[in-house]
């Protein structure tokens, strides 16, 4: 895992924007010192972790319930990421369809898309200002092959059943006004969406479930798990103490891979952020983005961006590589072409950006399963449950996980229970090299794919075969 930074919580403002914006951050919480017994044992203070404490403490407020982290609460890609609050899923809605069936399929969107609004209600709830808009979701056209892209992906949508309260295409006119890019043809705009500011609602999040009565146990590194069964109880081991638990939550998405047993599970992918500086009213005058909506376009590989509540502009994308081991390592949240690569794509959509100066630049890993699927699941026999395999959707996907969690673990035969994701078993990535080879071929395809049907103006063929092979 990545090495402790030192200095307090202070010190980890170098991690994103969104961490150097948190008012006056609290003192580290303590770690564990001495064996303890709970209930349920969560390992991972981030989105997955905390949400699930906070729905388990909400369902029964007597459950014994610690949080264990190794750094502290929000320091992954809960307090990196950037700030799309979606109803996006890791596989797609024809994937989904095709192996659970239509009505599946609908109750798994339809849950994502109530996810969006129940992580609004709950800050509000609890007090945390996140600055959460719901301004829906541009997914911008800026070639004839994206366009052909954009209004496949609206009829696939009408084929399932979803209409244009879920998804509509906008002619160049109507985009124009929401968002001034250039070279802008159309775009498609989803209402299911909120920016947010990430940082502040986990850690928002970490108060409120301490509030709840959970234990939190920061700088607490897990060395061991060990599953339950037989009338014993599941272990955690760190080198403070072992916690013994009826139910233990693995809950670390990205860093899974540095636990024991469990390092072909998922790999950690790296993505990347830069940050502008607080832009005038007058390129918000030309640019729009009125009511933030969050941004993106139809090449391949994948580029994300919002308007902050302070004015910005927060962009990422994927393109840093793979790195042999599924190795997870502070020095590659920094990468300095990828960083240079993305104010460049940046300044491309946005020419007037040219002479402004960007502030920050970062980056963390998220996982992602073989099969690009996430999960949710319990085994009650060993009392081992998971949640994970985002692949960069997480920031409303966990609060679903936490609440489904809860009601597993509780016995509550809900909705959340049934729906097509509970209980799936993604199959384990392949050992090194092929590893390496596969993942980074992958991200090389996407790469030369959008060269290619820059140069050629048609779809590209080897994004298609990549999309078969994902089972997409």
């Amino acid at each position: 895992m990545a090495s402790s930074l030192t200095g307090g919580v202070e010190s980890y403002r170098s991690l994103s924007l969104w961490w150097d914006a948190v008012p006056s951050p609290p003192q580290d919480r303590p770690p564990l010192a001495g064996d303890v017994q709970v209930d349920v044992c969560i390992v991972g203070a981030g989105f997955t972790g905390l949400w699930t404490a906070h729905a388990l403490a909400s369902a029964d407020p007597s459950l014994r319930i610690a949080v264990v982290e190794k750094e502290v609460a929000g320091f992954g890609a809960s307090g990196r990421n950037g700030g799309w609050c979606s109803a996006l899923f890791s596989t797609t809605d024809t994937a989904l369809a095709r192996r659970y069936g239509s009505a599946a399929m609908r109750a798994m969107r339809g849950a994502m898309q109530a996810t969006v609004d129940i992580v609004g209600s709950t800050a509000r709830r609890e007090g945390i200002d996140c600055h959460f808009v719901k301004g829906g979701s541009l997914n911008a056209v800026r070639t004839e092959t994206q366009r052909v892209r954009a209004l496949h992906e609206v009829s696939v949508a009408r084929s399932h059943g979803f209409g244009e309260e879920d998804i509509r295409w906008l002619e160049r006119s109507e985009a124009d006004v929401m968002i001034g890019m250039d070279g802008l043809l159309g775009a498609t705009f989803t209402p299911h969406c909120a920016a947010i500011q990430p940082a502040l609602l986990v850690r928002g999040l970490a108060d409120a479930v301490e509030r709840q009565g959970v234990r939190l146990y920061e700088h607490t590194e897990v060395t061991d798990l060990q599953p339950g069964g037989a009338g014993r109880s599941a272990r955690v081991h760190t080198p403070g103490g072992i916690i013994s638990a009826d139910v233990v939550v693995r809950a670390v998405e990205a860093w899974t891979a540095t636990l024991p047993g469990t390092r072909r599970a998922l790999v950690p992918v790296y993505s990347l952020m830069v940050a502008t500086e607080p832009l005038s009213a007058a390129f918000w005058s030309d640019v729009g983005l009125a009511g933030r909506p969050t941004f993106a376009d139809y090449r391949h590989m994948i580029i994300y961006g919002q308007r902050t509540a302070d004015d910005r502009i927060a962009f990422g994308g994927r393109g840093a590589p793979y790195h042999f081991g599924s190795s997870v390592r502070a020095s590659y949240d920094r990468a300095p072409a990828v960083h240079k690569l993305l104010r460049t794509t940046l300044v491309e959509l946005f020419p007037a950006l040219e002479s402004a100066r960007f502030t920050h630049q970062w980056g963390g890993p998220l996982g992602i399963p073989r099969d690009w699927h996430s999960s949710v699941g319990f085994d009650r026999a060993s009392g081992m449950a998971w949640a994970g395999g985002y692949v960069g959707d997480g920031v409303s996907t966990t609060n679903l996980a936490g609440r489904t969690l809860a009601d597993l673990i509780t016995g509550n035969d809900s909705d959340l229970t049934h729906l097509p994701w509970v209980n799936h078993r993604s199959p384990h990535w392949e050992t090194e090299p092929l590893r390496w080879l596969g993942v980074n071929a992958g991200l090389w395809t996407m790469r030369l794919a959008d060269r290619t049907e820059a140069r050629k103006g048609r779809p590209s063929r080897l994004a298609a075969r990549m999309e078969r092979l994902l089972g997409q």
